[in-house]
């Protein structure tokens, strides 16, 4: 009788490697200033928003480089609405035209494009670009961006609350995780690490304050349209320099 020996072979299934977008820090912005920047040359609010726009662009590029894995923007607040209604809908048709335009530059740079916020209100011609420049850029691993239309963190705890009405012994992550779906984020609920606001004020004016639990906050007085790739990155290396304990005491202090 013969007998036959089967070798078997022990293969080492290696952990997936996080991609770029997963390393990087999140850093949260609130592109404050357009109006006043636009006031002090004497020309319409809307000039204003048209040029922070092509701020968005230089920003969004430059992020990755300052290792940016997360980057998302306060585009569009729910408290927006009750500005004058030629403002509001020129930032709606700006918003849909920044989609159509950066879809194939988000493609090309690798960062994938996504919008969180309320979708019921918005107007259905954004609607569309939203959903085709999700989808197009879906594959893409250097940089989440996501930008922020309709948004309010109170509406969105509110919400989520509601949507786990009557569970007991609800954790943290739950109710992070509830949050994310109420404002169609699919991805990891990351916190923030980096909050900045150009403009010159010093709030928070209710956006991610769930995610900025223990985020560094950095205020510039420069207008988001004067907002430049070289100030980002002095933002982040500010960032790099604090120490940041998360509730704790220095390990030098606690031995």
């Amino acid at each position: 009788m013969s007998h036959t020996h089967h070798t078997v072979k022990h293969t080492h299934v290696r952990a997936p490697q996080p991609t770029p977008a997963q390393s990087g820090i999140h850093v949260a912005m609130i592109m404050d200033g357009n109006g006043r920047w636009a006031n002090a040359r004497g020309r319409p609010r809307t000039a204003g928003h048209i040029a922070g726009a092509r701020v968005v662009r230089k920003i969004v590029e430059a992020a990755p480089d300052c290792g940016i894995g997360m980057l998302t923007l306060y585009a569009f607040s729910a408290d927006n609405w009750a500005r004058p209604s030629r403002e509001v809908a020129l930032l709606m048709r700006l918003f849909r035209r920044y989609l159509v335009a950066e879809t194939d530059r988000c493609i090309t740079n690798d960062v994938r494009m996504r919008i969180i916020g309320r979708r019921d209100r918005i107007p259905s011609e954004l609607l569309r670009a939203i959903k085709v420049a999700e989808e197009a850029t879906r594959h893409c691993t250097r940089l989440d961006l996501r930008i922020a239309v309709d948004y309010s963190s109170r509406d969105a705890l509110v919400r989520a609350a509601e949507r786990l009405q009557g569970q007991e012994n609800l954790s943290r992550d739950e109710l992070s995780r509830a949050m994310c779906q109420v404002d169609h984020w699919d991805g990891e609920c990351r916190d923030v690490d980096l909050l900045i606001r150009t403009g010159g004020e010093q709030r928070l004016s209710d956006f991610l304050l769930w995610e900025c639990a223990y985020a560094e906050l950095y205020f510039t007085d420069r207008r988001w349209p004067d907002f430049t790739p070289a100030d980002l990155e002095s933002a982040v290396k500010e960032f790099h320099s604090r120490e940041r304990r998360f509730g704790s005491v220095p390990e030098a202090a606690a031995g």
